[in-house]
C-alpha cells in the first residue's frame, strides 16, 4: 500500500519518489557518535553552523534532540531538556526560516514547547509509550509524529572498549512480528489521541533493545514494516552494530553507515536518519537512481 504524500511546513515529502535525509543535531555533552553540540564552547552557535552544513548538503529535515539514547546514557529532566532544545530550535527556525525540523523527544513538555518554538514534527524513541500526554500534544499542534519500536533495557548493556555500548539481552519470540505487533500498538495509541494516519511515521528502532543480529535482519527484511503502509524512517548512522561488525569505532563507521541505508534504501526505507550528511546524501540519491523509478532521478 503506498502511503500519501505529506506536506510539512513549506515542504511536500512525496513518499516513494525519493529517499529523505534527517540530519542529526545532537544537543547533548555524551552523544555516543562524539558529536554532542555540548562539548565545547556555545552549543546554540554550533548548532546554526552544524545546521547550516547540513542545509547546503540538501538535508531535508533538522532533527533536534536534547537527551543522549545511546545505551546506558544518563537521563535528564524535562527542565534540563528544554534549557538545551528551546534555544537551539528558536535560533534554527529564525536562521533557517524554511527549514524543516524536529524535535527527538518523549517528553510532552519538552515537545510542547519545541512545538511552540517552531519544531515541526515529533521524534520519539518510545512510540508515544513513555509519557501518556504525549500523543494529545502532538495532536494538538497537528504535527506528524515517528514512532519508534524500543526494548531497551539499562540492565542489558554491553561495554566495549573503542567500539561503544550495546543491548544483548533482548529475546524476541519472532523479531519482524514482534517489532511490527509492537509499533502497531503505538499506532493505535496515536489514532486514538486524533492523529491522522497520514501523519504516522514508522522507525523498527535500529539498535533500541536490539542485538547486532537483530539490527542486521530488521534492515534486509525492512519491506515487512513498510508493507504496514506507512512510511518508514532508518536510524542505523554509526552505530554499534556496525562497530561490532566491522571492530570499528564510531569515527570510522561511514562506510559500513554508508551500507546499511543503500540497502535499507532498497527495502524500502523513506527517510534515513544520519549524522554523515554528504555522504549518505550522496549514498541515497545514487541508491534512488539505482531502485525508484523518478524523473527526480534524471
Amino acid at each position: 500500500m503506498k502511503s500519501p504524500s505529506l506536506q510539512i511546513g513549506n515542504q511536500l515529502f512525496n513518499w516513494g519518489a525519493r529517499t529523505y535525509v534527517m540530519g542529526i543535531l545532537n544537543i547533548t555533552p555524551d552523544s555516543f557518535s562524539g558529536d554532542g553540540l555540548m562539548s565545547n564552547g556555545d552549543m546554540v552557535e554550533h548548532a546554526v553552523y552544524q545546521a547550516d552544513h547540513f542545509l547546503k548538503q540538501h538535508v531535508d529535515i533538522l532533527d533536534v534532540g536534547g537527551e543522549s539514547t545511546r545505551p546506558g546514557a544518563q537521563t535528564v529532566t524535562a527542565d534540563e531538556e528544554l534549557e538545551r532544545v528551546v534555544p537551539v530550535i528558536q535560533a534554527l527556525q529564525k536562521n533557517f526560516p524554511d527549514a524543516i525540523i524536529s524535535i527527538d523527544t518523549y517528553k510532552a513538555k519538552v515537545a510542547e514547547a519545541g512545538f511552540k518554538a517552531g519544531a515541526h514534527i515529533l521524534n520519539d524513541v518510545w512510540a508515544l509509550r513513555a509519557d501518556p500526554e504525549l500523543a494529545s500534544v502532538a495532536k494538538k499542534f497537528n504535527v506528524p509524529v515517528i514512532l519508534m519500536h524500543n526494548r531497551s533495557n539499562p540492565a542489558t548493556v554491553e561495554v566495549r572498549e573503542n567500539l561503544g555500548n550495546a543491548y544483548i539481552g533482548s529475546e524476541y519470540e519472532d523479531l519482524i512480528e514482534d517489532v511490527k505487533r509492537e509499533l502497531l500498538m503505538s499506532v493505535d495509541i496515536a489514532k486514538k489521541a486524533g492523529i491522522e494516519a497520514s501523519h504516522i511515521i514508522l522507525d523498527p528502532g535500529i539498535g533500541f533493545g536490539k542485538k547486532r543480529e537483530h539490527n542486521l535482519e530488521l534492515i534486509n527484511r525492512l519491506g515487512e514494516i513498510r508493507a504496514l503502509g506507512y512510511p518508514v524512517l532508518l536510524g542505523p548512522s554509526r552505530k554499534s552494530f556496525i562497530g561490532f561488525t566491522l571492530d570499528l569505532p564510531a569515527d570510522q563507521r561511514v562506510e559500513g553507515t554508508a551500507a546499511t541505508i543503500a540497502v535499507g534504501i532498497m527495502r524500502g526505507a523513506d527517510i534515513i536518519r544520519v549524522h554523515d550528511v554528504k555522504e549518505m546524501t550522496r549514498v541515497a540519491k545514487m541508491t534512488d537512481a539505482l531502485v525508484r523509478k523518478s524523473e527526480t532521478n534524471i
